[in-house]
């Protein structure tokens, strides 16, 4: 009980930073670019807290996707991609697949980077149509929003955010190659802090720490070619040079939806917020009747 109510504390306390730093103000405008499937479904119920606040919400979304559809809670502006909906749903039904699937660890790094290689492309193409839509730019540069709320996997949003000079808001689960912890400038020792899918703990042998190293000097050149394309978009559209790590450092706040229970304990900057918790279904009170016999007791 106390690991669950925890959990809820912390969620709650991280949304409420968020949501105070946002409602100093009354009536502010957030624009929303966020990451469709189970990245939205988190993402939602803070819209609808913010709503409530009577907070004026866009969401910016494909006019394909899986998710994010019209609410009440917010206005939703939608664009063309050149992407049908059939084939969205059988290329994330195939990534997901992958990343359950029990493989060695070098057949399974090498066949989730071939997906991620398709699933970039999607979001690239996403994301150029976007910031190419004359119509819908011009409409949000004159919106005069307050903040970007985005889930910076697909670094759309930030672009959005520095291209109409407003503070950004991350919210996410983590980053490929650590570009969260390198972005925010937190400590990552690889001697201490496991890479993702090694399956090392925070207590490593010699041999695994040097593979941990390994990793991590590999990184760069494994998430390239995932990324470089957003890079040069990015570049081209806000006319100098930038990289993933430029885009991100100028998070204003990062909502990570993880905490300490079930994750290694790394070391973080004061504006990284754990709310782990949001992803938990609502509490309902126990029963104060026990379904155990008297007698057991």
């Amino acid at each position: 009980m106390a690991l669950v109510s925890n959990h809820g504390y912390l969620a709650s306390a991280g949304v409420w930073v968020f949501l105070s730093l946002f409602c100093l103000g009354n009536g502010g405008k957030l624009l929303v670019v966020p990451m469709d499937g189970s990245h939205w479904l988190s993402m939602r119920s803070v819209l609808v807290a913010l709503s409530q606040k009577e907070h004026e919400i866009v969401v910016v979304a494909p006019e394909v996707n899986l998710n994010v559809k019209a609410s009440e809670y917010y206005t939703l502006k939608t664009y063309p991609v050149p992407l049908t909906r059939e084939e969205l749903g059988a290329s994330m039904h195939l990534f997901a697949n992958d990343l359950f699937e029990r493989r060695p660890f070098l057949q399974r790094i090498t066949a989730l980077y071939e997906k991620v290689h398709v699933i970039s492309d999607l979001y690239f193409s996403s994301c150029a149509n976007l910031l190419h839509n004359k119509d819908l730019m011009q409409d949000l540069e004159g919106s005069k929003f307050d903040a970007v709320l985005t889930d910076p996997v697909v670094p759309c949003g930030q672009i959005l955010a520095l291209h109409l000079s407003i503070p950004s808001v991350f919210f996410l689960r983590g980053l490929p190659c650590s570009f969260d912890l390198q972005a925010a400038q937190c400590p990552d020792p690889p001697s201490y802090v496991p890479r993702t899918f090694t399956d090392n703990s925070d207590h490593m042998t010699f041999i695994q720490r040097v593979e941990n190293l390994v990793l991590k000097a590999s990184e760069s050149f494994l998430c390239n070619f995932a990324y470089l394309p957003f890079e040069l978009l990015a570049s081209d559209f806000l006319q100098r040079q930038v990289t993933m790590t430029d885009l991100l450092s100028h998070g204003s706040i990062w909502l990570k939806r993880m905490d300490f229970v079930f994750e290694y304990p790394m070391p973080l900057m004061p504006n990284i917020v754990f709310i782990g918790g949001i992803n938990c279904g609502k509490k309902k009170m126990l029963s104060q009747v026990s379904d155990f016999p008297d007698k057991i007791f």
